[in-house]
């Protein structure tokens, strides 16, 4: 947008959105509220078709290509861009939902509540959309598979 005002294309570029979405991120067991693209390395840019703001946008520091060939690019049809965009919108409505688990298979955790609370674990399988995951414990030397939600564990 520093490009745009600085080489005088406002009349010809009117919007660049970067589709993203608030997620909920745990991290360390932690939650935190974060936003991620959700087309990474795509930019949505609104503009009149000429020679100059074509040059200013493909000579732009990062840009790298274009949907189209790389000559002339080709415009999303309308009804696309609001698919893109209007999930934005539809989400600030919803719960955030739990995207990006700092967790992974074969990692070994403690289990810091419930009965088994102190005992170490091995997580075999993550379940993000119920924020559980499903960890093997260790009892008189055999395993067994306990369900446990993110925050009953912590990472060793």
């Amino acid at each position: 947008q520093h490009r745009i005002a600085s080489m005088n294309m406002e009349e010809y570029i009117f919007q660049i959105e970067v589709p993203e979405e608030e997620v909920m991120e745990i991290k360390n067991g932690q939650r935190k509220q974060v936003k991620r693209n959700i087309y990474p390395g795509y930019v949505l840019v609104r503009m009149d078709l000429t020679d100059e703001s074509w040059s200013c946008v493909r000579n732009t520091p990062g840009v790298t290509g274009f949907v189209g060939n790389s000559h002339h690019p080709s415009p999303l049809p309308l009804d696309e861009v609001e698919k893109m965009i209007a999930p934005k919108e539809l989400k600030k409505s919803v719960k955030p939902e739990i995207k990006l688990v700092d967790f992974s298979i074969g990692e070994s955790v403690t289990v810091m509540d419930g009965p088994f609370a102190t005992l170490p674990a091995t997580i075999s399988e993550i379940m993000p959309e119920q924020a559980k995951l499903k960890v093997l414990v260790s009892i008189f030397g055999r395993e067994t598979p306990v369900e446990l939600s993110f925050n009953q564990v912590q990472k060793i």
